[in-house]
C-alpha cells in the first residue's frame, strides 16, 4: 500500500500540480520558503485535517485536492463496510472554497472528514520537526509501547467498563437508600390497596354491564311479559294470530292474484321470526329474576373501584394495568435495594478489569527492554554515544481505564548522565534526535503503508545526517517513505529526489514539484551544500556523495 498519486489546485501558493510518487525512499527539497513542507499540508488535508479558507490560493475561489492510493485487503474492507466502491485504487478528493467550506470524496462519492481521518490513520504516519513534544503527553507514550508491545486494548477496555457500570449502580443505590425506602413504602402500600380490589382486565366493562342490568331488572321484566301477551294474546288481538288469518286470506287468493303468494311468503317469513322472538322471551323469563342481593354486592364492588380510582387518579379500567405496573416498578425498587447482589457484582467486575489490566502490564514489561534497547541503539547511529533510553513504568494508586500503571520515556544524553524524562533533556538537537530514534524504531509498528518525515533531521548534520539517510533509505526498502529535508547527506540517499520551487508570474508567486536526477540533482545537491553559487568544489563533492548508493529516477511529474 503506497501514496501513487497527488493533485493541487490553487492549493496555497500551487496554482496546478499533478505528481506521480513511487516505492522506496523520495526526498524533497528546495530553497527555504519555496513551500517544501505544501505536499505534506495538502495530504493532511485530504486525510481529514481541518479546513480553513486560508489554504485557497489568492484570487482563487476553492482549492482541491486528490490524492490516490494503492489499497490493500483491510482497506477494501472498510471501504465495503462504510458503503463505498472497493476498487484496486483509492481515490480521496477533497475541497475547500474561500468561506472555509469544505466537500470530501472517497471514491466518488460523498465522505465526512471523521470517514478521511480514519481512512488516514491506515495510510499515513507523518512525523513532523516537532515530534518529540508528542513524547511529553503520556496518552503517547504508553500508545507507543503498548503499538510495540502489540497489545490488544478491547478486553481490558471491555472490563473496565463492566466494572465503571457495576461501581455507579452500587453508588446510585447507596445515595438513594432513604429515597428507595421511602419510594417503597409507597408502593407497596398502593399495591396493598389495589390488591384488596383484585381487578381483572376488561373486568369494570363488565361489572358495569351486570350492574345496569340488575338495577333495571323489574323493567325488563314487565317488558318481556308485555311482548309475549302482545304476540300471544289468547284474544284475535294477538300479533302471531293475526299473521296467520292474513297469510290464510293470501294464499286463498294466490290463485286469481300470483302477486298474493309471494306477499304470503314474506309474511310466513315475518311469522317465523316473531315466534322465535316469543321463545327467546319466554326463555329469558324462566331465568330472570330479580337479585337484590347480587345488586348490592355489585353496587359495594363497583363502589370501592370508583373509590380507588378517584384516589389514585385513574380512570377506572385503568385500575388493572395500574397495578401490573406498580408491582414490576416495586420488583426493580427491591433489586436496586440489594446492596449485597450490587456489592458481589462490583468486585466480581473489578476482579476481572484487574485481571485483564496485569495481562496488559505484563505485555509492557516484557516490550519495555526491548523497546528501551532499540532505541538506544538508534541513538548510538545518530551521534549520542553512550547515550541511554529507558521506559518507566509507574505503579497507580488505582486501576485506570488504560491499565495499572503510567509510562514515561527517560534519556541520557551521553555516558554517565542521569536519564531525565525527554521533555527535559536541554538541546533541541538532543530532541530531534531523539525523536527520530523513536520513530525510526516504532514506524515498522503501524500499518500505515506510508510514512512522513517533515523536517525530522532539523539540528543534526555531518556523520549524523548521514546516518538519518542511510536509516530512512533503510525504512524505504520496507515501506514507501517521503521526507521533507535541509541535508545534503539526507538528500543524497533518497532512491528518489523531488525538487520544490517557487517563481513568479503576473505578480503572483507559485511553487511547483518535478522529480530531478542525473546533473539537475546534482545542482540540487551542491546548492544544498555550498549555496546558489555552485564552483567546482561542491559539485564534484556533490556528485561524490552520490555515487556510493545507485539512484533510480524519479517518476515524471507534471506541473503548470
Amino acid at each position: 500500500m503506497a501514496l501513487t498519486h497527488i493533485t493541487l489546485r490553487d492549493f496555497v501558493i500551487v496554482r496546478t500540480l499533478e505528481l506521480d510518487l513511487a516505492q522506496g525512499f523520495s526526498v524533497l527539497t528546495g530553497e527555504t520558503g519555496a513551500g517544501k513542507s505544501i505536499l505534506i499540508d495538502a495530504l493532511q488535508l485530504a486525510l481529514g485535517s481541518r479546513a480553513e479558507s486560508g489554504v485557497v490560493r489568492e484570487g482563487a475561489s476553492r482549492c482541491e485536492v486528490c490524492a490516490e492510493f494503492d489499497t490493500t485487503l483491510a482497506i477494501q474492507s472498510w471501504l465495503e463496510v462504510a458503503g463505498f466502491d472497493a476498487n484496486a485504487a483509492l481515490l480521496l478528493r477533497r475541497t475547500v472554497d474561500t468561506a472555509g467550506k469544505s466537500r470530501a470524496w472517497i471514491n466518488g462519492s460523498p465522505a465526512t472528514a471523521t470517514q478521511l481521518r480514519e481512512l488516514g490513520e491506515q495510510l499515513l504516519d507523518i512525523h513532523g520537526q516537532h515530534a518529540w513534544q508528542s513524547l511529553t503527553r503520556p496518552d503517547a507514550v504508553r500508545g507507543l509501547l503498548d503499538a510495540y508491545a502489540g497489545i490488544d486494548h478491547r478486553p481490558l477496555k471491555a472490563a473496565w467498563q463492566t466494572w465503571r457500570q457495576a461501581q455507579q449502580a452500587l453508588t446510585d443505590a447507596l445515595q438513594a437508600q432513604s429515597t428507595l425506602t421511602s419510594e417503597r413504602e409507597r408502593l407497596a402500600w398502593q399495591i396493598s390497596e389495589l390488591e384488596k380490589l383484585s381487578p381483572q382486565i376488561d373486568e369494570w366493562q363488565e361489572l358495569s354491564t351486570q350492574h345496569s342490568r340488575l338495577a333495571n331488572a323489574q323493567a325488563l321484566i314487565d317488558g318481556a311479559n308485555q311482548g309475549t301477551l302482545l304476540l300471544e294474546g289468547d284474544d284475535d288481538g294477538g300479533a302471531l294470530r293475526q299473521l296467520s288469518r292474513a297469510i290464510q286470506t293470501l294464499q286463498s287468493l294466490g290463485q286469481f292474484e300470483p302477486e298474493f303468494n309471494a306477499l304470503a311468503e314474506v309474511l310466513t317469513s315475518a311469522q317465523a321470526q316473531a315466534e322465535d322472538v316469543a321463545y327467546s322471551l319466554h326463555a329469558y323469563l324462566r331465568k330472570t329474576d330479580l337479585d337484590p342481593a347480587q345488586l348490592a354486592l355489585l353496587d359495594e364492588r363497583m363502589g370501592l373501584w370508583l373509590s380507588l380510582a378517584r384516589r389514585y387518579k385513574k380512570n377506572p379500567d385503568e385500575l388493572p394495568l395500574s397495578l401490573q405496573t406498580w408491582r414490576q416498578e416495586l420488583a426493580q425498587l427491591d433489586a436496586a435495594a440489594d446492596l449485597d447482589s450490587l456489592q458481589k457484582a462490583e468486585q466480581v467486575a473489578h476482579k476481572a478489569c484487574l485481571q485483564a489490566a496485569k495481562a496488559v502490564s505484563q505485555q509492557r514489561q516484557k516490550a519495555a527492554k526491548p523497546l528501551a534497547q532499540a532505541v538506544s541503539s538508534a541513538m548510538q547511529q545518530l551521534g549520542m554515544q553512550g547515550g541511554r533510553f529507558e521506559v518507566q513504568l509507574q505503579t497507580l494508586d488505582a486501576p485506570a481505564q488504560h491499565g495499572l500503571e503510567e509510562v514515561s520515556f527517560l534519556v541520557a544524553g551521553h555516558e554517565g548522565s542521569t536519564p531525565r524524562p525527554v521533555g527535559k533533556v536541554a538541546s533541541g538537537g538532543e530532541l530531534s534526535r531523539i525523536a527520530l530514534a523513536i520513530a525510526v524504531t516504532t514506524s515498522e509498528l503501524g500499518e500505515a503503508g506510508t510514512l512522513i518525515f517533515d523536517e525530522v533531521d532539523s539540528g543534526v548534520g555531518g556523520a549524523v545526517a548521514e546516518t538519518v539517510g542511510r536509516l530512512m533509505r533503510q525504512l524505504g526498502q520496507h515501506r514507501q517513505v517521503l521526507a521533507v529535508t535541509h541535508l545534503p547527506q539526507v538528500a543524497a540517499c533518497a532512491d528518489h529526489h523531488l525538487l520544490v520551487s517557487k517563481a513568479a508570474a503576473n505578480g503572483q508567486v507559485s511553487s511547483e514539484v518535478r522529480g530531478v536526477s542525473g546533473e539537475e540533482r546534482v545542482s540540487e545537491i551542491a546548492r544544498m551544500l555550498g549555496g546558489e553559487k555552485l564552483s567546482a568544489t561542491t559539485l564534484a563533492h556533490a556528485r561524490e556523495m552520490l555515487q556510493t548508493p545507485s539512484q533510480p529516477t524519479a517518476r515524471k511529474a507534471v506541473q503548470s
